[in-house]
């Protein structure tokens, strides 16, 4: 999880859209789909380190690796 984020994300094979969400609570979103294929779906226009932090709290949380909890009030929810 220490890669820079384009090397982790092609190490976990997982691609990086943008998300037409614009809510400004929303921070992404990790979707693996049946075919195996996995996205992630972040709000473009963020701070560069808002989008970094993010993206690795969703990639962990997604792919259920050892990682500390996101912290409050963050919050990740399963569909």
């Amino acid at each position: 999880m220490d890669a820079p984020l384009d090397e982790l994300l092609d190490e976990l094979g997982v691609e990086l859209v943008d998300s037409t969400v614009t809510d400004r609570g929303f921070f992404g979103a990790f979707v693996e789909h049946r075919d195996g294929s996995r996205v992630l779906s972040m709000p473009p226009g963020r701070p560069a380190f808002e989008r970094d932090t993010a993206a690795r709290m969703l990639l962990a949380e997604g792919l259920g690796l050892d990682a500390p909890p996101v912290p409050a009030p963050l919050e990740v929810s399963r569909a």
